[in-house]
């Protein structure tokens, strides 16, 4: 089984080089422009527009449920024989979120505290977005599980963009 990876725009092209990745799964705001590596064919980079918010807020848009299905439908239909980058502006708060959910939901044996504690050591800063965490632990039947683990670990370190790392689907 392969892995996920987490980057910022910014590291997007360098990432998927790197990790040889065939599909990318985008979580930024809907008018932000994302040029999408040449390598990476448009049925297989999934764009959700959304803003990085934890409450609906005029003006903008909040993760939904249906976006979220978007998400786990994607993850369910990716093949799993290269990586999957997933990435938001920052690479630090949707995209650590979407790649959590994708984990857990690709692999419903992993532990949700052991798996939190995975992200944060693989990044410092990673802050997911407790909309989109709280939004999947319901649709995943977590009981709350996914909540508690992602709030145990706290917020990240400050920063204006995470390093891209990589989220295994399988913890030893």
């Amino acid at each position: 089984m392969t892995y996920l990876v987490v980057s910022s725009l910014a590291d997007l092209p360098a990432t998927v080089e790197t990790h040889g990745a065939l599909d990318i799964v985008t979580l930024i705001n809907a008018d932000t422009v994302v040029n999408r590596p040449a390598s990476v064919a448009a049925e297989r980079h999934l764009f959700i527009g959304v803003n990085d918010i934890a409450e609906p807020m005029e003006g903008m848009t909040a993760p939904g449920v249906e976006h979220l299905d978007r998400l786990l439908a994607f993850g369910e239909r990716w093949d799993r024989e290269r990586p999957l980058v997933v990435h938001c502006w920052a690479g630090i708060s949707r995209s650590t979120a979407a790649a959590y959910i994708l984990a857990l939901a690709i692999n419903p044996e992993l532990d949700e505290m052991a798996l939190a504690q995975e992200l944060r050591q693989r990044s410092p800063s990673a802050t997911p977005n407790p909309r989109l965490v709280s939004l999947a632990d319901e649709k995943l039947g977590r009981e709350g599980r996914m909540v508690a683990a992602i709030r145990s670990i706290g917020r990240g370190a400050d920063a204006f963009s995470g390093t891209p790392f990589v989220l295994p689907l399988v913890l030893d």
